[in-house]
């Protein structure tokens, strides 16, 4: 059997190195929330299923709707994070706007909603909040630098 390690030589010699960094920068550019994208993904589908989770279907059907739809709005954006970053990270701010929506919501689609359906509501709200804005941040950090 022939020795083929001799034969090749270290990948800096050759010459499209620099051009295959480059490409690679590229690619990665916009990922530095890529950690991100996971939680947001699991927040939208804890968001559309926790209706049936804390079985409040019953009492509440306008928010088992909008739950539903808003946790599919959240795992939409989540998808779009992770398959075109650079242009879907301009929409973090949307869902900061949707995590509001989702504190103030109980009282204004809900008809007289109890503390754990106001409390479920409130604590989507807040994480979407936050994880929208560690997204936004993220990425403004990221095309600052660029």
């Amino acid at each position: 059997m022939a020795n083929v390690s001799n034969t090749r030589g270290d990948i800096a010699s050759h010459p499209d190195v620099p051009e295959m960094r480059d490409r690679y920068a590229r690619m990665l550019g916009g990922r530095d929330v890529a950690l991100v994208d996971g939680p947001v993904f699991l927040l939208g589908l804890y968001c559309a299923t926790s209706p049936w989770i804390l079985h409040y279907t019953t009492s509440q059907p306008a928010l088992v709707t909008h739950n539903l739809i808003m946790g599919i709005a959240i795992g939409v954006l989540a998808l779009g994070f992770t398959t075109n970053p650079t242009r879907m990270y301009g929409l973090s701010w949307a869902m900061c706007a949707m995590g509001t929506w989702m504190i103030i919501s109980p009282w204004i689609v809900g008809e007289s909603p109890d503390a754990g359906v106001v409390l479920n509501n409130i604590i989507i709200g807040v994480l979407a909040v936050v994880l929208g804005f560690l997204c936004a941040a993220t990425s403004a950090k990221s095309t600052s630098q660029t």
